[in-house]
């Protein structure tokens, strides 16, 4: 049984305001009654809750392991990922000297210059296309992120109008509820006075019966 906190304003206008007594006597039958079923801490209209576990990888799995481990550890020590090696950005290789590289076999130093070669190139490569884009950021940056806020800004403005728009609705048919409820009023309250009446007639007519029915069974007596 969904516990629904939401309250419409939907409730007849021309019944007139419960008692303290009578609220507290409906509240307790309420209670007594949502006590045989117990709550769903969901909404029935809601989608079941969202859990993460079933939509991690293996890998992403992996790496939150590895961070729980590391704060278990040490707590106040921030966890760090080491699956990229930054030393290869922040320092360069050491360069042999030519003294060096005449000590060193021509293919040892073959091998040793072309590997450093090949880094070189992979960090000028690196350096490059950082370059480049932190040249298209500096002149293309601001106006995709004033962009993107423009767009988002006409996607709030329109959730807005929709909310708008929905509360305007709700307070119309509100107003014609009440509308009807008060053009509708005196005919119930008519009807109403009227069921009391016609049900104190039977009450009366009941009573004289039974009058009536005592008198005939005291002349039934007098005439034994």
């Amino acid at each position: 049984m969904p516990l629904i906190t939401t309250i419409h304003e939907s409730l007849p206008y021309i019944d007139p305001e419960p008692t303290p007594s009578d609220r507290s006597a409906a509240e307790a039958l309420i209670a007594t009654e949502r006590s045989l079923v117990p709550d769903d801490p969901y909404h029935a209209l809601l989608p079941p809750p969202y859990s993460p576990s079933s939509h991690l990888t293996p890998l992403l799995q992996s790496e939150f392991d590895r961070i729980a481990s590391s704060l278990a550890t040490n707590p106040d020590a921030p966890p760090k990922l080491n699956a990229l090696d930054l030393s290869r950005y922040s320092s360069l290789p050491e360069i042999p000297t030519p003294s060096d590289l005449t000590a060193m076999d021509s293919s040892e130093a073959s091998t040793l210059l072309s590997s450093l070669l090949e880094k070189a190139y992979t960090d000028h490569a690196y350096v490059a296309q950082r370059r480049a884009h932190l040249a298209l950021l500096d002149a293309y940056g601001k106006n995709a992120w004033l962009i993107g806020n423009w767009q988002l800004e006409g996607e709030l403005k329109a959730i807005e109008k929709e909310l708008a728009e929905a509360k305007r609705e709700i307070d119309l048919v509100t107003l014609q509820r009440k509308q009807a409820q008060d053009e509708a009023g005196p005919e119930i309250l008519g009807l109403e006075d009227t069921w009391k009446k016609g049900v104190g007639r039977v009450l009366e007519t009941e009573a004289a019966v039974e009058g009536l029915r005592r008198q005939v069974l005291e002349v039934r007596r007098g005439m034994e």
